[in-house]
């Protein structure tokens, strides 16, 4: 079976070349179609204005990581909602005979069309393309997990830990993200910090005012349920 890293060779990358402020200087077709076309002209702005506002910590993340010469960072993806699509980018600082950097060079892929499909019914900014297959990393490298293996998701910062029965990834959508695109009816929120696949549920456990749910998972820790999603849990299960 083809690796999807043997399937991005295939894909026709956006390319970005950014000064030493970050501001473009040059772009292919590809990136002026998915960043500039929506922003108007492109050439001279900061690169982060190019992308939408809860997005931009992790363009800066990813440029600040970039300033090492000896290294070179891991791609992230991202959500970019506008257009609705995900992009895998990688950038690399760019120096010159000086010594001195000259500026970055951003490579993209949109994977939208290989990790998504369109929602049923009309358009829905609120309910961006839903996601059929998570970008996550394993030993370096990016491979397409799927939803079905997931057991449950923890918030980490702008990223998130996605565990399955005998692995935790690294997924750089927030936890805020993928709730936007997964199936509400499979993967629900029942905690600011977490996510469960409901398929892999077992029980609720109640510890004085607590309220738990007991998972199929790596360690089988419950995870803790805010009191406003209990009875949402409750019907779910079949329990109310």
């Amino acid at each position: 079976m083809e690796s999807f890293e043997h399937k991005l060779q295939k894909f026709d990358p956006g390319i970005v070349w950014l000064d030493r402020s970050n501001r473009v200087v040059a772009m292919n077709g590809i990136a002026h179609r998915v960043l500039g076309a929506n922003y108007g002209p492109a050439i001279g702005r900061e690169i982060t204005q190019l992308h939408p506002e809860k997005s931009r910590d992790k363009i800066r993340f990813l440029l600040q990581s970039s300033e090492c010469p000896a290294d070179s960072p891991p791609p992230m993806t991202m959500m970019i909602n506008i257009p609705d699509s995900i992009l895998l980018i990688k950038v690399s600082r760019m120096w010159g005979e000086d010594g001195r950097p000259t500026g970055t060079c951003m490579i993209f892929y949109d994977v939208t069309e290989v990790t998504t499909r369109p929602r049923d019914g009309a358009p829905d900014p609120a309910r961006p393309r839903q996601l059929l297959k998570l970008p996550v990393y394993k030993k370096g490298k990016v491979v397409l997990l799927g939803l079905e293996d997931v057991i449950h998701f923890e918030a980490a910062g702008h990223y998130t830990k996605v565990y399955t029965r005998d692995q935790t990834y690294l997924s750089n959508l927030s936890l805020s993200d993928l709730e936007t695109r997964l199936d509400t009816e499979r993967f629900v929120r029942v905690h600011r910090r977490y996510m469960i696949n409901v398929d892999h549920a077992s029980a609720l456990e109640r510890d004085n005012d607590r309220v738990a749910v007991a998972m199929h998972g790596v360690d089988d820790s419950p995870i803790p349920v805010s009191r406003s999603n209990v009875q949402r849990l409750k019907v779910l299960f079949g329990l109310s």
